[in-house]
């Protein structure tokens, strides 16, 4: 077999066994990924707020989003309102994706689009 040919087989092993490697992790997720990014597709706004806020919510009655308890380790994340929100000492702002700002948050508080 030549050297490039030999190359190319190796190139294509490699690829077959990344494809392998992500498609068992997503599978082993059970659907979290895309129930966390249909939660993000609501909000608006995303906020990183300290984990006295977040109970201070959720003791207010704003439900808590069980997508964050199925993440390993388990994130915090509710939406609230944006007058809710705006009495909350010590937010900041993040972007609404999943970048490293979400998961380093201790706690996240989404603004929907719309209330429902």
């Amino acid at each position: 077999m030549s050297e490039s040919l030999a190359r190319r087989a190796r190139q294509v092993r490699s690829r077959a066994a990344v494809r392998a490697w992500e498609y068992r992790q997503r599978n082993l997720s059970k659907g979290v990924w895309f129930r966390l990014r249909r939660v993000l597709a609501e909000a608006k706004e995303a906020w990183a707020i300290g984990p006295e806020s977040f109970d201070a919510l959720v003791a207010e009655g704003y439900p808590r989003e069980a997508v964050g308890d199925e993440l390993a380790p388990p994130r915090r994340i509710v939406f609230t309102s944006a007058d809710r929100l705006a009495r909350i000492d010590g937010r900041r702002a993040i972007p609404v994706s999943l970048a490293a700002d979400f998961f380093d948050a201790p706690a996240v508080a989404l603004v929907r689009f719309r209330t429902r």
